[in-house]
């Protein structure tokens, strides 16, 4: 399938450096795949008008994008949060060469990848893992490979949502102390679920996320007017709800999981989608899902 980018940053046609990047496109309708088009004017953009807007982290969509484009998508590229520091990343490596908890908990790609660093700068010490999500186990794929079994994945629940987990995580003994590194926006539902069952937990706020700063106007256009957003955690539902202000926008939500979409209908959307089950594949699935019933209402 051949991929068509639009990216006048990336090529030396481009304008000089605006404040902000301008959309990135994938395409399917171009002839060679490693054709490269740039341009800077709004009308050759709109020529490629996308289906579906990605919003994670600029340089984390590529998979959703790529899956996508399979199926003869157009995307644009609209990042909605930045991750930031937390409060207690600081302690983190020394946490871990300290302390040999019988659980460390990971529910989500970023938590991952933060800890998989301060594990590394603590000397690698052996850790049980207890992770949430297809996308967060892959996180640890590489890690794995380089960690001399130090490093063990030993329970994925059987859905990937907070409150299954907290349910199903194996007790070990009776005192089972468990390390949660967190995003300091995360909710509460694990590390009260597992304490209501006995667990001894330490949650540390090593992240959390903002809204990006600024958004192009022209990006945004564009992104009002595609038929579906997709969306990967509660902050970044949040964040799209707060650049709608008080625009009527009705299109479809597609989201990563039922915490991010429990998420969204709270918040007053009422065309939401989510998978049954985690990972890519069943997000994808979602999105045309989405797509399918734009489409009937065009008919």
């Amino acid at each position: 399938m051949a991929q068509f980018s639009l990216s006048p940053l990336s090529c030396p046609c481009a304008p000089p450096p605006l404040p902000l990047r301008r959309p990135f496109f994938l395409s399917p309708h171009r002839a060679a795949a490693t054709d490269a088009v740039c341009t800077s004017t709004s009308s050759s953009v709109s020529n490629y008008a996308p289906k579906v807007v990605v919003t994670r982290e600029r340089g984390k969509n590529a998979k959703l994008i790529a899956a996508l484009v399979k199926h003869e998508i157009n995307c644009l590229e609209l990042p909605l949060i930045e991750h930031t520091r937390g409060p207690d990343l600081d302690r983190l490596p020394s946490v871990l060469g300290d302390n040999a908890f019988d659980w460390v908990v990971i529910t989500s790609p970023e938590a991952g990848s933060v800890f998989l660093e301060a594990w590394r700068a603590s000397g690698m010490p052996h850790v049980k893992i207890g992770v949430v999500g297809a996308g967060t186990v892959s996180i640890f794929k590489e890690a794995l490979q380089s960690s001399n079994q130090s490093l063990d994945i030993a329970f994925v629940p059987s859905r990937a949502t907070g409150k299954v987990f907290a349910t199903e995580l194996p007790k070990i003994g009776n005192k089972c102390t468990v390390l949660y590194p967190a995003s300091a926006k995360a909710s509460n539902e694990i590390e009260e679920g597992l304490s209501n069952r006995g667990f001894e937990v330490t949650r540390m706020n090593t992240y959390t996320t903002v809204p990006v700063q600024h958004v192009d106007q022209m990006v945004l256009k564009l992104a009002l007017a595609a038929p579906v957003v997709t969306v990967a955690s509660p902050s970044s539902i949040r964040a799209w709800k707060n650049l709608l202000s008080d625009s009527e926008w009705n299109n479809s939500v597609a989201c990563i999981g039922e915490t991010t979409a429990t998420m969204a209908r709270s918040l007053g959307f009422a065309n939401v989608y989510h998978p049954k089950q985690p990972g890519i594949e069943g997000w994808v699935e979602s999105i045309l899902e989405a797509l399918g019933s734009y489409d009937e209402l065009l008919r």
